[in-house]
């Protein structure tokens, strides 16, 4: 996929007339995203991807990973529901996409508190570093140090993981993504926050891991991960905006969101952007 599609931004604040460029050349390009993600979220995260214009892959296997890695636009690995396989896997197609300079996500799923996830996480951090980590509050912690959450779920808020985040995204030379009432992040020098979305989001299962999807596809058409992951997350959390005002509850949110991922233009995305 042509990654210098977007240009990157360089030492200034991420503007809403990029995102709205990352979008656009998101819908045009297409780009082939592999996910290794875990299955509780599959088939949603897939159509998530193709909602909004990307091309979803969802291969576990050590034996095919790499394969796909090396040509994919973007690679998931989300540590949702980790197998000795799918760890393999991981490992695999964290290599060969480093290898062939192919950007790659991590969404470190209820780090901290699991000592194999957590270890495998710094592992494959420390093995090639990745374009954007996203998680919530306790795991972008937990990756820094700290304890954790409860489970999948954050006990901690977005601002109070902003001094790790940008410690990762030093480190590793990342940006790092901080999802919550108001997301947060940072490539260790330019901090962006977004307040969009909706309480909806928590009551859904598999919307924070879809986010980590579409950053990869994002990932795919620009250069500048905190472009990406900014995009990424406006794009999702403005659609979900849209998808409350026409869903009775958490089942209609979910179908509504995917509708409203389809529809939502670069446009729309600008005007509706809360971003600073």
């Amino acid at each position: 996929m042509d990654t210098a599609s977007v240009p990157a931004q360089h030492g200034t604040a991420v503007s809403r007339d990029a995102v709205a460029d990352v979008i656009a050349s998101l819908r045009t390009s297409a780009p082939l995203v592999h996910c290794l993600t875990n299955v509780v979220v599959s088939q949603f995260t897939a159509n998530v991807l193709l909602a909004a214009g990307a091309a979803p892959a969802m291969v576990h296997s050590a034996e095919e990973a790499g394969a796909l890695a090396r040509v994919a636009g973007g690679v998931l690995v989300n540590l949702g529901t980790m197998t000795s396989v799918t760890a393999a896997a991981m490992r695999v197609a964290v290599t060969e996409a480093a290898g062939a300079g192919r950007p790659w996500v991590l969404d470190p799923v209820a780090v901290g508190p699991l000592p194999w996830r957590t270890e495998l996480a710094r592992e494959l951090l420390e093995s090639a570093p990745p374009a954007v980590v996203r998680g919530n509050a306790s795991e972008i912690l937990a990756l820094d140090g700290g304890t954790g959450g409860r489970g999948v779920d954050s006990t901690d808020a977005p601002e109070a993981a902003l001094a790790a985040a940008g410690a990762l995204a030093r480190r590793y030379g990342c940006a790092v993504a901080v999802s919550g009432p108001e997301d947060v992040l940072t490539d260790g020098t330019r901090v962006v926050r977004l307040a969009n979305g909706h309480p909806l989001l928590t009551l859904v299962t598999g919307t924070g891991c879809s986010l980590g999807a579409l950053v990869a596809a994002c990932t795919a058409v620009t250069g500048d991960a905190l472009l990406a992951a900014t995009a990424a997350t406006g794009l999702l959390t403005v659609a979900a905006e849209d998808a409350a005002t026409r869903s009775a509850g958490p089942g209609t949110f979910a179908v509504a969101l995917i509708d409203a991922l389809y529809e939502l233009s670069p446009e729309r995305l600008t005007e509706a952007l809360h971003l600073r």
